[in-house]
């Protein structure tokens, strides 16, 4: 990435009118155009946004948006676990058009950074074994995988994934390998 780059860039919260639904939107989308899924991964998305914007702990929980000259081209999500002290990542993406300038690596190390500073000591993640993009990201954190398992979702067979990162002294690392 280029100094030009690195000014043509911002990262920030998702707090903007416009920018859950676009997260819903872009998500439908994306994941059609590139891998087929139909509108149930859009529902999906939609309830995991909605769960968040009726209701998150702003000191617990975050979304950002990352964007590209003034447009929006990624996201995450940190949300509660199912344990006080985990918490989940969700809803990474990167637009093609914001691609190759490791925006994604950006969004998740917000994400983690924020996840240490609100006292989590550990982070999870869904995914499915196509999205091998994402994975690379979660495993140049430290993530590991905890399970795998079939599944038949979006209109799809898939392999679905667990993922796993410690926040602990052990776990803890503040960028990528």
């Amino acid at each position: 990435m280029t100094q030009q780059d690195e000014t043509r860039i911002a990262v920030r919260r998702a707090t903007h009118p416009g920018d859950l639904g676009w997260v819903v939107m872009t998500h439908g989308e994306e994941y059609h155009r590139q891998f087929g899924w139909d509108t149930d991964f859009e529902a999906l998305v939609a309830g995991i946004v909605a769960d968040y914007a009726g209701g998150h702990d702003p000191a617990r929980e975050a979304a950002w948006i990352a964007e590209l000259d003034g447009r929006r081209v990624g996201c995450v999500f940190l949300v509660g676990g199912d344990r006080p002290a985990q918490a989940r990542l969700r809803l990474l993406l990167v637009t093609p058009e914001g691609r190759g300038l490791r925006l994604g690596t950006r969004l998740v190390a917000e994400c983690l950074a924020f996840a240490r500073a609100a006292g989590y000591e550990q982070v999870t993640l869904w995914t499915n074994d196509v999205l091998v993009a994402a994975r690379g990201i979660y495993q140049g954190f430290g993530f590991t995988l905890a399970d795998e398992e079939p599944h038949h979702s979006f209109g799809h067979d898939l392999i679905g994934q667990n993922w796993t990162l410690d926040l602990g002294p052990e776990g803890d690392r503040s960028g990528p390998r």
